[in-house]
């Protein structure tokens, strides 16, 4: 597992990723009364924040995607 995520890349995921998991406990959004929104913005918001800890995105590898400058290492 090459990284191939950069910097700022990597920031935003992991802001996003925690927001996206969050949201649905702390908003008070009636789209979030649904079990089904609920689950699936906590699964994106994970999978962004665990992401961004790895510095690693399987999508951007099977792309040939590097947000680093370096080309991703299979």
């Amino acid at each position: 597992m090459t990284p191939n995520i950069g910097t700022r890349e990597r920031i935003v995921r992991l802001v996003a990723g925690l927001l996206l998991a969050a949201l649905p406990f702390v908003s008070g959004w009636a789209f979030f009364e649904s079990a089904l929104w609920t689950w699936l913005s906590v699964i994106v918001g994970l999978v962004l924040v665990v992401t961004g800890i790895l510095r690693f995105c399987p999508a951007w590898c099977m792309l040939g995607c590097a947000t680093n400058g370096k080309a991703c290492g299979r």
